[in-house]
């Protein structure tokens, strides 16, 4: 009888070391990295569920990266990645599964093939990881950088993910782990190495790499040495206030006296830099994709715009290689909120926060923004495209 076999796929990291833009919402060959990881296992004729681990507030992006993939729902994760594996295992707890595979969303490009000897090795040995055989030499250094050891690399092993275990024995390992307060391991091996569990090493595959920083994306050089038609465009979108407590600007709700009217949420700096983008890839404006006339619009977050103008650049081959946007208002202030605009709309539209620029400005109390009965805002957008042939 075949095993009941599930898979956790680890997709809760902020992206720290990819610039501060969560990495597994970045865009490869045209799909999310955690579309990419998720759709190997979706098809899998053995993979019976798949429990997806998120960031808190990542629902909705999440959600739109998987349209049409079928999952458990997210769950949230925790604060590290053995927390995170910990809330993925706990949800599956009712399932009563017979095997569990755990997986980083950041690893996308996992066979099949690999799912099956995954499963294979778990049901063998009920603790398997895939390994690959070190081939540089490894030096272990001490104090001032001094090499105190040089390990036999025929011995040592570089693993990877999907780590396959028999479900109730790591259940139980995370549990004792999160009791006896070890909240320290990076990997589930290690863990149940802790726990007393028998690890076994299967061969893994030099193509599935993890994608850490932006020089591991397998394209990052060479495909943007080929994008040679280089655009710039501008965007200007302007809001007047009516009776409120906030406004968005940025897709960043900040407490105003007053809130921007509109159709949608009124957010200028997301409607500026959606019209910047369509206009480099020369597509319309924010007006002929999303009509005030349609009432499907009343209400909606401006997030979805940017990220469907995103998402038009990517379709024609190109990246967003510049964001830029200023605000012209008297009031709220716009510098204690910067980082976080800047952040949430690299997450927006799939790049790194260091190409995202906001300023703000003041109209020195001239014209109605200078009487504080609206908001404006210019946008500029940089993309790169390939070619026309």
């Amino acid at each position: 009888m075949r095993p009941k076999v599930a898979a956790v796929i680890v997709a809760a990291g902020s992206g720290s070391r990819f610039g501060g833009s969560p990495k597994q919402y970045r865009y490869l060959d045209g799909l999310p990295i955690v579309r990419a990881a998720i759709a190997t296992f979706a098809s899998h004729e053995n993979i019976d569920h798949i429990q997806p681990v998120i960031r808190s507030g990542d629902s909705e992006i999440f959600a739109r990266s998987l349209s049409g993939i079928e999952t458990l729902p997210a769950v949230p994760g925790g604060a590290t990645r053995q927390a995170s594996v910990r809330a993925g295992l706990e949800a599956l707890a009712a399932l009563k599964p017979d095997i569990v595979l755990v997986h980083d969303a950041a690893r996308p490009f996992a066979t099949a093939e690999l799912i099956t000897n995954a499963i294979a090795a778990a049901q063998t040995f009920g603790a398997a990881v895939p390994g690959l055989q070190v081939v540089d030499t490894v030096k272990v250094v001490g104090e001032d950088d001094l090499v105190i050891d040089t390990p036999d690399r025929s011995r040592l092993r570089t693993v990877q993910t999907p780590q396959a275990f028999r479900f109730a024995p790591l259940l139980d390992a995370h549990r004792r782990a999160a009791d006896e307060g070890r909240d320290g391991f990076t990997d589930d091996s290690a863990l149940a190495e802790w726990a007393g569990l028998r690890v076994n090493i299967f061969e893994g595959e030099r193509s599935n790499v993890k994608i850490t920083t932006p020089d591991d994306l397998p394209d990052s050089r060479a495909s943007k040495a080929a994008l040679t038609d280089v655009r710039t465009a501008t965007g200007f979108d302007v809001h007047c206030f009516e009776d409120g407590d906030h406004v968005w600007l940025g897709g960043v709700r900040i407490p105003h006296e007053k809130k921007l009217s509109g159709h949608s949420d009124a957010d200028v700096v997301l409607h500026a830099l959606t019209d910047a983008l369509l206009g480099a890839i020369t597509d319309g404006d924010i007006g002929s994709h999303f009509p005030p006339s349609d009432e499907q619009w009343r209400g909606a977050s401006s997030d979805r715009f940017l990220a469907f103008a995103a998402e038009r650049v990517r379709q024609r081959g190109g990246v967003i290689t510049l964001l830029d946007a200023t605000l012209l208002c008297e009031a709220p202030r716009v510098g204690p909120h910067r980082d976080a605009m800047r952040a949430r709309i690299a997450e927006i539209a799939g790049i790194t926060a260091d190409r995202v620029a906001i300023k703000a400005t003041t109209m020195e109390q001239l014209g109605f923004i200078g009487r504080r009965e609206g908001i404006a805002a210019m946008a500029t957008a940089t993309v790169r495209l390939p070619e026309s042939k």
